[in-house]
């Protein structure tokens, strides 16, 4: 565990408001004592939210004022070229004065990506950034990360190859995992099923010999077990995970209407209360909130932009993790070998 560990926080993005994210940041220095947070927003909306919520001075908390917002409907060029000094554009540039160790915002993602692109750069050999997030399995033990989820929309085979090797070693660092199987998620199992370019990527992915590739598996497959990585552009990760969101919200709905449409139901949810709490728990989308943009010289963690105190909690978490690893040097080294020595 590291002594001194400082996260930058963009404390005015995301649906819910600052007070939501600073919420958050308290959480997180009260769970670590070795955490020390760098607010970047409004600075009269920073201290009075931490007046209300009764911390106007905390040790582990300090601030960097930002004039300006980057909103959910600015393009990236705008967030780029005419906010300098929004509380996003803040955040990454302490990573990139080495002040911060990571960063953290749940505002407009195509914003993010652009800023943190633009101002951190990639990994030699990495020609775009991908966003990346774990995901639940059938196995409690074992999560699947799926990447892209929504910052590439168009990726040809080469890029998917990239993407294929950035998340074995993030899965090999950060799960601990010997040999992580990637997968390419396709329209089917088989080899002839699928586009020229998931095809392509398929070739080079089996020509290395550094990826433990294990063929192409389907939607339905994603939470089975059968990969630690699966690839796929931006526009496929993004609607299947949107998807998943969305049946996780329906099936939940649809069990607590159920269980109190009469009098004998009601009696059994009192009696499966706890299994499906336990359930429930497991599959909460708020712990596995925090997407990071892997590829760049430096953590960047993205939060979902309607995420609640405790979901930007987990993303503030995810980014501790991947400091304490030191994921950036590892992912650096092994890319830089790898990838400058593509097949």
């Amino acid at each position: 565990m590291l002594n001194n560990l400082t996260i930058a926080l963009d404390v005015m993005g995301g649906d819910q408001g600052p007070h939501v994210t600073i919420s958050a940041a308290l959480m997180a220095v009260n769970h670590l004592p070795h955490l020390h947070l760098i607010l970047c927003g409004d600075s009269s909306v920073i201290a009075e939210q931490l007046e209300k919520q009764h911390f106007s001075a905390h040790p582990q908390i300090s601030f960097i004022h930002a004039s300006q917002v980057v909103e959910m409907d600015d393009k990236p060029a705008q967030a780029i070229r005419g906010k300098k000094d929004s509380s996003m554009r803040k955040a990454i540039d302490l990573v990139k004065e080495g002040k911060a160790q990571a960063c953290v915002s749940s505002g407009n993602t195509g914003a993010l990506l652009s800023i943190a692109h633009y101002v951190l750069k990639t990994i030699p050999g990495v020609e775009r950034p991908a966003l990346i997030s774990a995901l639940p399995t059938h196995d409690p033990e074992k999560n699947v990360f799926l990447l892209d989820l929504g910052a590439n929309v168009f990726c040809d085979s080469n890029i998917l190859y990239q993407f294929g090797l950035m998340g074995s070693v993030l899965a090999g660092e950060v799960d601990n995992i010997d040999e992580p199987k990637v997968a390419l998620l396709n329209m089917g199992a088989e080899d002839i099923k699928g586009s020229d370019t998931i095809k392509q990527a398929a070739a080079q992915l089996k020509e290395n010999p550094d990826i433990n590739y294990v063929g192409f598996v389907e939607g339905n497959d994603i939470f089975n077990d059968k990969a630690d990585v699966i690839v796929c552009d931006g526009f496929v990760g993004n609607v299947a995970l949107k998807t998943c969101e969305g049946v996780a919200l329906m099936v939940a709905s649809k069990l607590q209407q159920n269980l109190e449409s009469s009098f004998f139901r009601r009696i059994l949810s009192k009696i499966l209360t706890l299994p499906v709490k336990k359930l429930y728990k497991s599959m909460n989308p708020d712990q596995y909130n925090g997407a990071s943009l892997i590829g760049l010289r430096g953590i960047v963690v993205k939060s979902h932009g309607n995420a609640n105190s405790h979901a930007i909690f987990a993303a503030l978490m995810e980014a501790v993790k991947e400091v304490e690893r030191q994921v950036p040097e590892k992912i650096q080294h092994k890319l830089e070998q790898r990838l400058l020595h593509r097949p």
